[in-house]
């Protein structure tokens, strides 16, 4: 199993090489490499070039600390098709990254809209005929998420469009964080576990509370039909989610894949928040 840090909390405080040492210093062997202005930036082109990337490398090589995947955002399901052509190409492009950084697992979402989900679906599958051809080639392995807002919020959505993929490299990332969207509120994390099962090879860690609750008026906004969702990436404990049952699951399964630490919350007491988090897995999961 890969322990993993997502470094979203030193984004834009850290140059890149100050956030790989950091990451070390945390005591993390591996990094999520997430969106950030200076690599891979948000639904944008990239931003490297080879010299950044062999920058990078030796970076990497001296602190120790190793990529677990690429994390790249593109609108690659987007319902307007010159943001998706864009797209595309954003994603050959890192894809090529990835293989120079030496990295064959990219992890992403599904990157639509929940308020057009057929147009979004097609578009998704539409990408996924182009770039399927270039994964292969490249030998680069995909996990994708269920996202709230997204046109799949779903685990078993997910799980659905994932096998309707049918490739064996495409594999499904849980988020913790996002629990109650997976189920509608209801939070049964064994259930949900038990119904990903091979394809599980993804854990991002973070709670979240129940925007389900007290009769879904726990978040009100205004105007009451605002297209818009809620939840967050807090510290293990600080939520709502049954992380006795998610650790369990996993030790039951023998989970064997990569565990991230997604917490998103803290950035003005980001190390205290990440040596907690890195604790918490590693007594959930049974690691020494």
């Amino acid at each position: 199993m890969k322990l993993a840090y997502d470094p979203t909390h030193f984004r834009d405080s850290l140059s890149m090489e100050e956030m790989i040492f950091k990451t070390a210093e945390l005591g993390y062997e591996y990094i999520e490499l997430s969106p950030r202005e200076d690599f891979c930036p948000f639904y944008k082109y990239p931003k490297v070039d080879k010299q950044k990337i062999k920058q990078v490398k030796k970076w990497l090589n001296e602190a120790g600390v190793k990529l677990s995947s690429l994390l790249p955002l593109y609108h690659w399901a987007g319902p307007e098709e010159e943001r998706r052509q864009a797209a595309v190409r954003n994603w050959k492009r890192a894809i090529e990254i990835a293989v120079e950084l030496d990295v064959d697992l990219m992890n992403s979402e599904f990157s639509g809209t929940k308020y057009n989900p057929v147009v979004c679906e097609e578009h998704f599958v539409r990408s996924m005929d182009e770039l399927i051809p270039v994964f292969e080639k490249e030998g680069v392995r995909l996990n994708l998420q269920a996202h709230p807002y997204d046109f799949i919020e779903t685990n078993t959505g997910a799980i659905d469009m994932i096998r309707a993929l049918d490739r064996p490299w495409i594999k499904l990332v849980y988020s913790t964080a996002h629990t109650f969207f997976y189920d509608d509120g209801i939070g049964d994390v064994g259930k949900m576990l038990d119904e990903a099962g091979d394809l599980l090879d993804h854990v991002l860690f973070a709670d979240t509370f129940n925007h389900k609750a007290a009769y879904g008026l726990r978040y009100i906004v205004n105007p009451p039909d605002a297209q818009i969702t809620v939840h967050q990436h807090l510290n293990i404990g600080e939520g709502e989610v049954d992380f006795d049952t998610i650790f369990r699951k996993l030790r039951e399964m023998k989970f064997d894949g990569i565990a991230t630490n997604a917490v998103f919350a803290y950035s003005d007491r980001a190390e205290e928040s990440s040596a907690f988090m890195l604790k918490k897995m590693k007594e959930g999961l049974g690691i020494a």
